[in-house]
């Protein structure tokens, strides 16, 4: 990519807004110095621009991964988006313009840094989860199961399959501490 640029991408957090950031850097033809959350303090003499949230826009990148680089492109960006790896963003950021230059072959170059650190921090993110649903203990209160967890990874939205699964007529709560997020399961529905 011939594009140069001196600005950061800011964004709202959420993958949706990642995959705008994508998009914007693609429409603009600028390469941002970096891609920060809203909720990462980053002070910085670089300009800042604020990517808003598109659904659209997201969606039209999330199609695109499949297409054109691998048919698991996507859902290895998504769980990407779900590790701790510092600087993720860009990380995956730069792991989608050399899939887009390298078509599938992307997932083969792991002597690229960019490709080694996401393979390494994916595979660090489902030893985690798939540790958690051997490890995870309820505690019963008033008929509901519940646990807290507290994960480096972002890896409750690889646990709501296993957990709900195996208890389908359980109600349970999962509170992940470090994320604030909780799965909370009635029999058959999930939030």
């Amino acid at each position: 990519m011939p594009w140069a640029s001196d600005v950061i991408y800011r964004y709202d957090g959420s993958f949706d807004g990642l995959l705008c950031c994508v998009f914007e850097s693609f429409v603009r033809k600028e390469v941002p110095l970096d891609i920060v959350s809203e909720e990462e303090s980053q002070w910085s003499l670089y300009p800042e621009k604020w990517i808003e949230s598109d659904p659209d826009n997201a969606a039209r990148v999330y199609r695109s991964l499949d297409r054109k680089i691998h048919p698991e492109a996507g859902q290895f960006v998504k769980d990407c988006f779900l590790t701790c790896l510092p600087s993720k963003e860009l990380l995956i950021y730069r792991w989608i313009c050399l899939g887009y230059r390298l078509g599938g072959a992307v997932v083969n170059e792991l002597t690229e840094d960019t490709v080694f650190a996401l393979n390494k921090a994916v595979k660090h993110l489902r030893h985690e989860a798939h540790l958690l649903t051997g490890f995870v203990r309820f505690s019963d209160y008033d008929g509901t199961l519940v646990s807290v967890i507290e994960p480096k990874n972002t890896v409750l939205p690889l646990l709501i399959e296993h957990f709900c699964g195996r208890y389908p007529e359980e109600r349970f709560l999962i509170y992940d501490k470090p994320h604030r997020m909780a799965l909370i399961y009635r029999p058959y529905e999930a939030e």
